[in-house]
């Protein structure tokens, strides 16, 4: 585990075909800062461009395998300019999720909340073990699962989307498996991984990019289409009253103005 901000938030392993990204910044919880990002990044870049790579892992370190966006660092910022930046580098995380020709698998064992959902909507397979958790909180502090419904409403019912998107309750393993978000849940992710990896590896390279193509091409398809729509709609909201208190009451660890 990172031991200090300063080290890498993003460890690249490569290992028996399969590259893993595991993601490890425990002092924001995983949370989606520019640093982490842009490790993310080159991670699937470098992954995508391996030959020897026949999929990837994205693991965490800690109990939260994603935290979404990192709220301090965008409080942080002229939320005129920079909300829109981060949204638009985090649908490239999300677009190289499903582009890449190697076959990507969630492995969570920890809570997953906002932009971290989006992550495991796009990956391919998702596995997730007893102690995880799930959440869409973004309607809390005045914002909506803008960008990152592009890759969940393609996954959950109907139903669940309308409830989750609306709440921002919690939920767990088996309820993620039942509406479609995640692959399985298993009470040994890592064990579940390792026998899909070992399932994937009996496919050749090409049938699994051609398979993935065609499994993902709706997905894709609407995301390419509503990507930059949804993005400008994303930023618009930053800055306005209702997410400034919104931010600054999860911050101060108090309820929101309309919450009281």
């Amino acid at each position: 585990m990172t031991d200090t901000v300063t080290g890498p938030f993003v460890r690249y392993e490569v290992a028996d075909g399969f590259a893993t990204l595991t993601l490890d910044s425990p002092h924001n919880r995983n949370a989606l800062s520019s640093k982490l990002v842009a490790e993310l990044i080159q991670g699937l870049d470098d992954a995508a461009a391996d030959a020897a790579v026949r999929g990837i892992v994205l693991a965490h370190t800690g109990n939260t395998f994603c935290a979404g966006a990192d709220l301090s660092e965008a409080s942080n910022a002229d939320p005129a300019v920079a909300a829109d930046d981060r949204t638009r580098v985090f649908v490239g995380v999300l677009r190289r999720l499903l582009v890449s020709p190697k076959p990507v698998i969630a492995q969570i064992d920890g809570n997953v909340r906002a932009g971290g959902m989006g992550i495991v909507g796009a990956c391919d397979l998702a596995v997730a073990g007893p102690t995880s958790s799930f959440a869409l909180t973004e309607a809390r502090i005045g914002l909506a699962p803008f960008i990152i419904s592009l890759t969940l409403l393609p996954r959950l019912t109907s139903r669940a989307a309308s409830r989750y998107f609306l709440t921002g309750e919690k939920f767990d393993a088996g309820v993620a498996e039942q509406i479609g978000l995640i692959t399985t849940s298993a009470a040994d992710p890592v064990a579940e991984v390792a026998r899909l990896r070992a399932e994937l590896r009996k496919s050749a390279p090409q049938g699994l990019a051609e398979s993935k193509r065609l499994a993902n091409a709706a997905m894709l398809a609407e995301f390419d289409r509503s990507a930059e729509e949804l993005a400008h709609r994303s930023a618009s909201f930053f800055g306005t009253d209702e997410v400034r208190e919104g931010m600054t009451a999860f911050l101060q660890r108090r309820p929101p103005s309309w919450a009281e």
